[in-house]
């Protein structure tokens, strides 16, 4: 009598589980579309590793939920769309907006939903633009990453508090929980830190 395959219906079990399950990885080393840092344990040399890291955390800092609060000389963008922000709000040199428009006259410190209509007001307890040094709109992913490990440009940190900030700032983690009406970053808060760790640890290399 021909035995089951046993781990082929073990496969198939967890791939319709994963479709049926919101948040369940598809598959090992991967969750939620983002790829977790034991998928690239195999790659060498370590710079090679760590080039495919960064080009991976790329699916999340090049996500609107990241770079609507990152652009270059102009004021928020806004939505899946990544729209200019309505109302319009010019940057200001503090990256908080100006008198009577202060990015907190809207945004409180949690996200809140729209009254009688479907969406939400985006909310965290610093809710701010990033500083124009730190502009991704407009840039190439390797740029992007050589803006990163300039303390010049990266708001003077080291390469180990890139990866705190990444890891620990609740603006960055409000990218999974956005609110109703935009869609989260792929993978999830925990997954994107590790990668960050990881990509500093094979030496920060950067895409050519």
């Amino acid at each position: 009598m021909k035995q089951p395959n046993t781990r082929l219906a073990t496969l198939t079990v967890a791939i319709l589980m994963a479709k049926l399950l919101p948040g369940t990885p598809a598959l090992a080393g991967e969750v939620n579309g983002l790829k977790t840092a034991e998928a690239f344990e195999s790659i060498e040399p370590a710079e090679a590793r760590s080039v495919a890291i960064f080009e991976e955390m790329a699916k999340v800092i090049t996500h609107p939920r990241c770079m609507n609060c990152h652009p270059v000389n102009t004021g928020p963008l806004q939505g899946d769309e990544q729209k200019p922000h309505s109302p319009p709000v010019p940057r200001t040199e503090d990256n908080f907006g100006v008198v009577a428009m202060r990015c907190t006259t809207c945004h409180g410190d949690e996200n809140q939903p729209f009254l009688g209509e479907s969406g939400s007001v985006p909310g965290n307890g610093h809710w701010q633009l990033a500083p124009v040094s730190m502009g991704w709109i407009g840039l190439t992913v390797p740029e992007i990453c050589a803006q990163l490990k300039g303390p010049e440009r990266n708001g003077g940190r080291s390469l180990e508090e890139v990866a705190h900030h990444m890891g620990d700032d609740t603006l960055v983690g409000w990218a999974w929980s956005p609110g109703e009406g935009r869609t989260p970053a792929p993978g999830t808060w925990e997954a994107f830190a590790e990668l960050a760790e990881n990509w500093i640890e094979t030496g920060a290399a950067c895409p050519g």
